[in-house]
């Protein structure tokens, strides 16, 4: 990363760095978009490859040996038993079972209204021109384990897959050392109906949903974030299957000016700076006196923070406190990030938000931390990373779709456009495509 004063590193309290020149700042952002890409990975490409290889060829002994040799338990039986699941469900804590149901319900009111309808066009010439929505016919939802549990990634995963139709969703999570799977998990999993649970995680687990084992079906789909080896095995398979993404780090850019609170922003920096040492916190501000005033606070909230550890890693690897000379500056450093989440703690956060090119969800003022969006705000919390916002956006009911067109021409519409359709064979040297209208003028006139 790019060196810094002594000065600013005394200001940033050894938490976080700040920097005031606009050229270093976009060297910076850069470099925090590349975190992970600049690493070689060539050792994690090579066992994700031997372990796809093998769940290809043995598929269940390879899955159970491998969930054996990296989780620490042998997954007997694979599937989650069905009683577990409404047992979580049963067991679970009303408040919490509450909000679990509030937010199945916010997101999947939100989800609805994005499921596409097909395109019907009656020619002019009389051909008749469509484009047909089906759903895919099975999804597997890669849910991660680990660190944290998140039973809002089952949501946000299944909920979509539910409203686009899909008839078969296959879940799979990696289990803790006794062999069991968070109990809020599987709890979210009984409130969106999925009934095919596993017990495996990793890059064997995304094997097992792409090419099918004894245990685990063959899906069309697969979404979910993971770990490095969970994202280099989706991105090997994909093409034998479809992907939503390859997630990255997780990442929060505010662009706050003279109206934003203090501690409102330290906090929402922690709370991007909890999920991973390798998740990206960054402030760009027009006041230096919150970027004076920030990295006290950052301070004074981890004091007692039960994830202290993990929040230091990440702010000071990839935590950054950018000072500019106004608002444009301000969305034109965004705009090269292209945040995952972008929170607007500004005075006219509407305007910014129309000026914006390129953010994954963008959190409209002080009452709107990014934190309702990642629970149950009702738009989906899988969302483009590493910069990837500039062409992609959030997971969604297309996701787990696909389109079919379907053209039908009438002898008229042949007619009328025959002639140009040979012109452009010719022109491509494609004998045949011509020949096939040629053919087909020829009975016109007989």
């Amino acid at each position: 990363m790019a060196e810094i004063s002594k000065a600013n590193s005394d200001r940033a309290l050894g938490l976080i760095r700040r920097i005031d020149d606009l050229s270093l700042a976009k060297v910076s952002l850069n470099q925090l978009s590349e975190r992970t890409s600049t690493k070689d990975l060539s050792s994690e490409v090579n066992t994700v490859a031997e372990i796809l290889n093998s769940i290809e060829k043995q598929g269940d002994k390879a899955l159970i040996g491998y969930t054996e040799k990296f989780d620490g338990f042998r997954p007997d039986p694979l599937q989650v038993p069905s009683k577990e699941l409404a047992k979580a469900w049963a067991q679970t804590p009303k408040k919490l079972k509450d909000s679990l149901e509030l937010a199945h319900c916010r997101i999947k009111a939100f989800h609805e209204h994005q499921r596409p309808s097909d395109l019907i066009i009656e020619g002019k010439l009389g051909e008749k021109l469509s484009r047909r929505w089906r759903p895919v016919q099975k999804a597997g939802i890669y849910i991660p384990g680990g660190r944290a549990a998140y039973p809002s990634s089952v949501l946000m995963n299944a909920i979509p897959a539910k409203v686009a139709g899909v008839e078969d969703i296959v879940m799979v999570s990696p289990a803790g050392k006794d062999g069991s799977i968070n109990q809020t998990v599987l709890a979210a999993a009984h409130l969106t109906g999925i009934k095919k649970i596993f017990r495996v995680g990793g890059a064997q687990a995304i094997g097992a949903l792409a090419y099918g084992t004894e245990a685990i079906e063959k899906v069309d789909v697969i979404s979910g974030p993971g770990n490095i080896y969970v994202t280099l095995a989706k991105k090997a398979v994909y093409g034998q299957v479809g992907i939503d993404s390859l997630a990255g780090p997780s990442e929060v850019l505010i662009i706050a000016d003279h109206s934003a609170k203090v501690e409102q922003v330290a906090a929402d920096l922690l709370a991007q700076a909890e999920h991973d040492p390798l998740a990206a916190s960054i402030l760009i501000t027009t006041e230096s006196r919150l970027a004076e005033e920030v990295p006290a606070a950052l301070k004074k909230q981890l004091e007692g923070h039960p994830r202290s550890e993990i929040c230091l890693n990440s702010l000071r690897a990839w935590g950054l406190i950018i000072v500019c000379k106004n608002l444009d500056t301000c969305i034109e450093l965004s705009d090269l990030f292209a945040p995952e989440h972008l929170e607007l703690l500004v005075d006219n956060p509407h305007q910014i938000a129309e000026n914006i090119r390129n953010a994954g969800a963008i959190f409209i003022g002080q009452w709107t931390p990014e934190a309702v969006g990642d629970y149950l705000a009702g738009p989906n919390h899988t969302l483009p990373t590493s910069g990837s916002a500039r062409f992609s956006g959030a997971l969604c009911v297309e996701t787990f779709m696909k389109n079919t067109s379907i053209i039908e021409f009438n002898k008229t519409a042949f007619e009328k456009t025959a002639n140009a359709v040979k012109e452009l064979a010719t022109s491509e040297g494609l004998y045949s495509h011509r020949e096939s209208i040629n053919i087909r003028s020829t009975s016109l006139t007989n």
